[in-house]
Formats: C-alpha cells, structure tokens, sequence
C-alpha cells in the first residue's frame, strides 16, 4: 500500500503485520473443505499525515457483504445498545411522532435491530443494507429496507423519493467501505441540511491500548481515531460536533457530525478525547512502535495455555465464532487439534467451518453435553454478557478464557 485513501499521502507507516488470512465472515460448508481457499495479506498501517489507519482494498465491499453471515439480533446486549440509543435519540432530537413528522434513515441496518425500535414507536424510517439475505430478514420483520450500497447516487436518489433525513444513522460501518470520501458524500447526501448524522466506529485509541488486534479484519478497511475522523468527515462536507465514548466492541466512540454549515462549535468531550489521543503519541509514530511486539505476547500467551492444557489431557473448545475470532485462530494456528470445535448463537453458521483453520462451528447445547475443561471465548468485547450466559459451566469445574487484552482465565459463579 502506496498512498493514503483519504488524503492521498505516500507516507504510510507500518503499526502490525498478520500475515496473510482468508476474509474473517467466509464461513465454509463441509463440501468446500477440498477446494483452494484465497487468503489475503493483513498488514496495517497508518499514513503520518492525516493519521487514518488503514488496511489495502483487497477485497470489494461487494464480495464480503451480498451473502453476510452476521446478523446483529443474535447479540442480546448489542440489541439493548440500540433500544437505549433510539430511546435516547428521539427524545434528544425530538424525534416522536408527537413532535412532528420525522425521518429516520440507518445506513447498513442489518436485520433491522435497530429501525424495529423506530416501527414500533411508529416512526418513518428506512434501512440501506447491502446484504441481500439479512436485509431480507429486515423486511420480514417489519422493517423498510433497501437493498443497496451507500453511494452519493443512493443518498441522492433515497432524498429525493423519502425527502430528506433528520436523523441518518451508521454504526460500525464507516470501517468498512474503502471509499471513505464517496460515502461520506453519501451520507450528507442523505442528511437535511439541519440535520444529524450518528455514526459509531471502533476507537483506534482503545484498539491499540487494549491489544485489540483481531478487530483487524479485511472488511475494515479504516481504523479511527477522532482526529481522523474529523478530517474523513470534512471530506463529505459534514463537521463533528460532538463524542460519546461507548464500550461496545471493546470501546468504540460515537460521532455526532451536523452538515458543515449548520454544525456550529464542537464540544469540549471533542477537545478532551484529542486531548487523549495526543497524549497517547496516536499524531506520532511513537504511539505505534510497540504494538506489534504486544500483539506477538498474545499469540505466544494463548498457544502456551492451549499446548500445555492438551499435554494435560484437558479439552478446551470455542465460544462464539466472530469475523474477530478468525483473525485471532488464523494469526495463532489454532486448528482443530488445539480447539475440536467451537459454538455460535446464530444457526447460519452451524455445520460450517471457521475460514482457514476449519474449526467445525456446532450449536451452543454442545458444550453442555460435552462438560469442557475450558471455554475460550472468541467475542471477549461480550464479556459481561458472556460471562452470565456461560454460567452453567460452573456445574461441572469449566472456566472461561479471555485471550485479549491478556489471557485471562475466569472462574464462573452459577
């Protein structure tokens, strides 16, 4: 990678090589096991001049997200993080039917986990998920969804039959285009010109400080922090006007953006969190140097425990089978000799295998049935939510493992 997508630089810097992985969500059915499999170098890097971290678009938006495998209503608390949001939302904004006639417009709505919440408060939204099969599932939820790719024509044309947006919402999605300033575009092109754009993206700052190197992914093509945030939106003619630090995916920032003319001073959580960012050397290659060296301790940590908990005779399988998760078991080697399986909530994925290790992914009663030693638990950013659902493995002397941000073994209470 040669030149900085946003701002067109040549001085890109390396923060951490993975390797080369196949793409974290192409889940494989037991008939492909015999077929060749393309895996794609996962080399991060930052450009020194605007600061945006970024991977090579090596795969389309188009090859990873017509057919997903993620459906976010599987995730019990990321379904509460949007009630809470749209509850606060509407009451912030005024956006109640009560209050007047409003319009709601989130970009890569998934199955509709989040547009339900407006349905059912009866007011107007619309959904844009490119993923033909999870927007389905919108559909028959209820939920208004079109089945598109962002583009500034999509945000155009979307105004001009709806009208325009007050509120247009994209959570942990403006990773994952590699036209950073078309969508942006896009995004204004959807908003009214005094209106909101609430965008939520994992916070590069955390990532970093957290060892959280298996959000590294090749559907995410950027990695923010505010200060490059600031420069993607202006791209777009949008201004930020506000941060909200969230602890979704293992710490994420919420970007409250206004169309440039309406957005007027930003506010002081802006100054303090660039503030905080300075300070960590994130506007220096300082802040970086370190990072791969902490990501190496990781993978030894993990392989030690799994090497000597097998010399043991002890089993230990997977909880959880995220695009994350595949970073984590590809970086490491972990293939079925070390882990025999591992278990997911969603039932897309049963009877699948992990790409490029071929871990065999098997419906959550399993681990019941077989009374594990251990559980390593590939969402580690559910811990909480996690940690109560795997209470049962109490009964029997399980316990839980955390690999990031350092290996951690937990005792569960039942």
């Amino acid at each position: 990678m040669t030149q900085c997508r946003l701002c067109g630089s040549e001085a890109m810097a390396s923060v951490v090589d993975l390797g080369a992985t196949p793409p974290c969500e192409s889940f494989l059915s037991a008939d492909q096991l015999d077929q060749p499999e393309p895996a794609y170098p996962l080399h991060l890097r930052v450009c020194t001049d605007c600061w945006l971290a970024q991977l090579p678009v090596l795969i389309t938006p188009e090859e990873t997200f017509e057919e997903y495998a993620y459906f976010s209503s599987y995730s019990t608390s990321w379904v509460e993080h949007a009630r809470t949001f749209v509850g606060d939302a509407v009451r912030q904004l005024g956006l109640g039917p009560a209050e007047r006639e409003a319009f709601v417009v989130e970009v890569a709505s998934n199955d509709g986990y989040l547009l339900r919440h407006l349905v059912d408060r009866g007011i107007r939204c619309l959904g844009i998920e490119p993923s033909v099969n999870v927007g389905a599932a919108a559909r028959e939820a209820g939920v208004p969804t079109l089945t598109q790719f962002l583009t500034p024509a999509t945000g155009t044309a979307v105004r001009e039959e709806h009208g325009p947006a007050d509120l247009v919402v994209a959570n942990n999605v403006y990773a994952h285009i590699p036209d950073v300033v078309g969508f942006t575009r896009g995004l204004r092109a959807l908003v009214a010109d005094d209106g909101w754009v609430s965008i939520e993206v994992q916070h590069l700052l955390t990532l970093i400080e957290q060892n959280q190197y298996d959000t590294i992914y090749h559907e995410h093509f950027q990695y923010y922090t505010v200060a490059s945030a600031i420069r993607a939106l202006a791209s777009g003619g949008l201004a930020l006007v506000d941060v909200e630090p969230l602890p979704t995916h293992g710490g994420s920032i919420r970007l409250w953006a206004r169309p440039a003319e309406a957005a007027g001073e930003a506010s002081r959580r802006v100054a303090e969190v660039l503030d905080r960012e300075k300070a960590a050397g994130l506007r220096e290659l300082s802040g970086y140097t370190e990072f791969s060296a902490r990501v190496a301790k990781v993978r030894r940590d993990l392989l030690r425990f799994l090497i000597e908990a097998a010399e043991r005779g002890e089993t230990v399988v997977g909880y959880g089978a995220p695009g994350k998760g595949n970073t984590l078991l590809n970086h490491c080697g972990i293939r079925p000799d070390l882990l025999p399986y591992t278990v997911d909530r969603n039932p897309y994925k049963h009877g699948r295998f992990t790409p490029g290790t071929r871990v065999p992914v098997l419906p959550p009663e399993r681990i019941a049935a077989d009374r594990p030693d251990y559980v390593l638990v590939l969402p580690w950013n559910l811990r909480a939510e996690l940690v109560e659902q795997l209470s049962f493995v109490h009964a029997w002397g399980g316990r839980l493992v955390f690999p990031i941000p350092e290996l951690s073994i937990v005792e569960v209470k039942p």
